[in-house]
């Protein structure tokens, strides 16, 4: 890591700036933009809640990825949450209830945690945990959804919640989308969109980058259509490889470098959108940011995981509160080794190096 490398400040300016940009990219539409400026607030104190644990010793990431199903209606080629097993076409056995997750939304809110991301499986398909989330009004809700479960229910819970954002996953053209994802499931994208503009609701998408698409879902006339039909965030997650017949999707240090490059354009040409990229650059952030440097992940079950796609656990967020399932062996290990900064092919590290992951669990049983 860099000498005087200063996380939490790195982590709070990059909270700032997305919050910001949303602001200016809503600032259109009177009642998102009210919205935006009041969790504005809200991020702010969240802020101040991290840095002052900070200065005692306690480091709290701003991010949380919940994955709060296994089940999904979809088999997209490649998937990670498939390939590890997390989700399942079988039904469901002692996945978190939605009281359970109310409890975590509200312990991640004293904590200073600003936003949750919604993943499963299918998210839409836990309708208690997204009203449970809408609830959770200090915090901000990207719900990461293939978007086959919109439905009227739906636009009015996000009518009234505005801190619950859908997150529809696209891959770039119909072809690409539904080769990936299943016949129909682009068209049904642009019409829940051409829903979404029509009432005046805020929506994002998500783009999975691999060696096929990354110049395509960067080009302008793929973000332009986007932006035309109303969206407002676009958050590219780069493919990391799960099993080792699929390593190739992975995008190159160079397909890496161009997607960065591309993001600060649009930044400074299209600010009618926000851009994220994910895991992103590790260079600038000292090291991956998972396990809780910068966020962590919790399975459907409760296990706490240092990301999506290293589901190795210790803890169980059922049994243990939040704060202190940070503070789990394996995290720790994770956190004060060099694990997290080590220089790898691209993808995951930790998926690279996943037999050390192993040991480290076996460290702490």
């Amino acid at each position: 890591m860099n000498e005087g490398f200063d996380l939490q400040n790195y982590l709070i300016e990059g909270v700032e700036g997305v919050v910001k940009e949303a602001i200016k990219a809503t600032i259109k539409n009177p009642r998102e933009s009210a919205f935006m400026l009041k969790f504005a607030a809200a991020s702010r104190a969240a802020s101040k809640k991290r840095r002052k644990a900070e200065d005692n010793g306690e480091h709290i990431p701003p991010f949380l990825i919940a994955s709060i199903t296994s089940s999904c209606n979809l088999h997209c080629a490649g998937c990670y949450s498939r390939c590890n097993h997390a989700t399942v076409d079988s039904e469901p056995v002692k996945q978190l209830s939605g009281e359970e997750w109310l409890r975590i939304f509200g312990e991640a809110d004293d904590m200073g945690i600003s936003f949750i991301l919604l993943a499963g499986g299918e998210p839409m398909l836990r309708r208690d945990i997204i009203e449970a989330a809408g609830s959770s009004q200090n915090i901000l809700f990207p719900i990461f959804t293939n978007g086959t479960y919109m439905d009227e229910e739906y636009f009015g819970l996000f009518d009234r919640c505005r801190n619950l954002v859908p997150i529809m996953s696209i891959e770039g053209s119909r072809e690409l989308t539904d080769s990936r994802r299943g016949s129909g499931i682009y068209d049904r994208l642009m019409a829940n969109m051409e829903e979404f503009r029509k009432r005046g609701l805020i929506f994002g998408a998500s783009v999975t980058v691999t060696t096929k698409n990354y110049a395509e879902v960067t080009s302008e006339k793929f973000l332009g259509d986007l932006a035309e039909r109303g969206c407002k965030a676009v958050i590219f997650v780069e493919y990391v490889p799960v099993s080792e017949d699929t390593g190739s999707l992975a995008p190159t240090d160079a397909e890496r470098e161009h997607l960065m490059r591309e993001i600060q354009r649009l930044r400074d040409e299209r600010p009618e959108m926000v851009y994220i990229a994910f895991p992103g650059d590790e260079k600038s952030s000292g090291g991956c940011v998972a396990a809780g440097r910068g966020f962590f992940h919790i399975n459907s079950h409760g296990g706490a995981e240092p990301c999506p796609f290293s589901p190795y656990s210790d803890v169980n967020i059922k049994d243990t509160p939040l704060r202190e399932a940070m503070r789990s062996p394996l995290f720790t290990a994770l956190r004060s080794g060099d694990l997290l900064l080590d220089d790898h092919k691209g993808g995951c590290v930790l998926y690279e190096k996943r037999e050390l992951v192993e040991a480290l669990i076996k460290q702490a049983e």
